[in-house]
């Protein structure tokens, strides 16, 4: 349902510091920005006081698990989908949804009505075709027509590579999937994003630097995940953005777990480590892996236990690196707001600017998230969560 809402007072993030402003919404997009907004009084309208807030553009978490993921461990160890609340709660406003090591039980076809149904309950929702597996299977068929013809689709992914996991792609078969992923980009005018999963191995990313080098499918067509995962698979990646490749952290609520025991890099040390080596700042962005299983396995592959990815961390990643390493906010916002947005064409969202999207996430100043807005609808205000998915509450 599309209202009319005032903003005033606003301390306003861009991303880039604006400083105090007034903020008009209205038909699920930003009419007007100003100093200072005055409305008829005949016009009915929704005024939010954020005085004492910061406003920024709603988060967007580019790589989640929405029907959950796992399965490693077997079949008792499957993580639960994802819920509206459960998204917006933590300031996101817009998911980007993949599959992951199961593409069995877990299809397109699931994937595909679980984001038209994020879209449906009032947040932008995206997908990405096929997992793990390469061939990758698809809904139409084909990755190209998936592209073209499912709008929810802009790319493939989340495909392993360097990962015991992985379906261990010759250079043929994903060179193949990387041209083929690159025209339903082209033909539809989305992305065409390769969402790659990066494992363990120390090929590290071998197959997407190979793929560069010996075809004409561009660094721009890849969004390799996970590349804080160990400090060799870290060094390569700030190498790959140095020379003017995207790349994503993964988040993580138990860090001081895992950058202990498996040499994981902190995502805010790794951004303060790759703007020193001279990254753009537009190259990185964080994502949550949010309900996928984050399972734990011995040096030879044993299965050990499980953890589950939530979306919770991107606020607390860029409030690590703000707080531990001191980058400016202006600057660690943009990995979950416009730098994903560019990345991974999403029209309308990552920037708050006349004419894009009325997508919102406003913070107290102990971080905590007061008030969100999606499309111009008010999801959570005072801390509150005002609109929830249906059937949330049974579970």
């Amino acid at each position: 349902m599309s209202q009319i809402t005032l903003i005033r007072n606003a301390d306003l993030y861009a991303p880039e510091h604006l400083g105090t402003r007034d903020i008009l919404l209205a038909g699920g997009k930003i009419v007007k920005i100003a100093e200072a907004i005055d409305l008829p009084e005949v016009l009915e309208a929704e005024v939010i006081d954020a005085a004492g807030l910061r406003v920024l553009p709603g988060f967007i978490d580019s790589h989640v698990h929405v029907l959950g993921g796992g399965g490693e461990g077997g079949f008792a160890y499957r993580t639960p989908e994802g819920t509206l609340s459960g998204f917006t709660r933590y300031g996101i406003t817009t998911v980007v949804g993949c599959l992951g090591t199961d593409g069995i039980a877990r299809t397109m076809t699931n994937l595909v009505a679980k984001t038209k149904g994020l879209r449906a309950q009032g947040m932008s929702a995206y997908c990405y075709t096929g997992s793990y597996r390469i061939p990758v299977r698809t809904l139409t068929g084909d990755i190209t027509e998936d592209i073209m013809m499912i709008e929810e689709c802009i790319g493939t992914g989340e495909v392993a590579i360097s990962d015991h996991r992985s379906s261990q792609p010759t250079f043929e078969e994903f060179a193949r999937l990387c041209a083929d992923t690159r025209l339903g980009g082209i033909l539809s005018g989305k992305a065409g994003i390769i969402n790659v999963h990066l494992g363990d191995s120390p090929r590290c990313m071998d197959l997407i630097q190979r793929v560069i080098d010996e075809t004409e499918v561009p660094a721009t067509q890849f969004l390799p995940t996970h590349v804080n995962r160990n400090e060799m698979l870290f060094q390569k990646a700030i190498e790959y953005a140095k020379w003017g490749g995207a790349v994503d952290f993964t988040g993580n609520e138990d860090i001081d777990y895992w950058e202990t025991i498996c040499d994981e890099v902190r995502v805010c040390k790794g951004i303060r480590r790759m703007l020193d080596a001279g990254v753009s700042s537009d190259l990185f962005t964080i994502s949550s892996d949010g309900q996928g299983s984050l399972p734990v396995f011995t040096p030879d592959g044993v299965f050990q236990g499980m953890g589950v990815g939530r979306s919770s961390c991107l606020l607390k990643e860029v409030r690590e690196c703000v707080e531990k390493e001191d980058i400016p906010l202006e600057i660690a916002v943009k990995a979950i707001t416009a730098n994903p947005a560019s990345v991974l064409k999403l029209t309308g969202k990552g920037r708050v600017a006349e004419g894009m999207d009325a997508d919102l996430t406003m913070l107290d100043g102990d971080w905590n998230v007061d008030t969100v807005i999606a499309m111009g609808r008010t999801m959570v205000r005072g801390g509150e969560i005002l609109v929830k998915g249906e059937f949330e509450d049974l579970a």
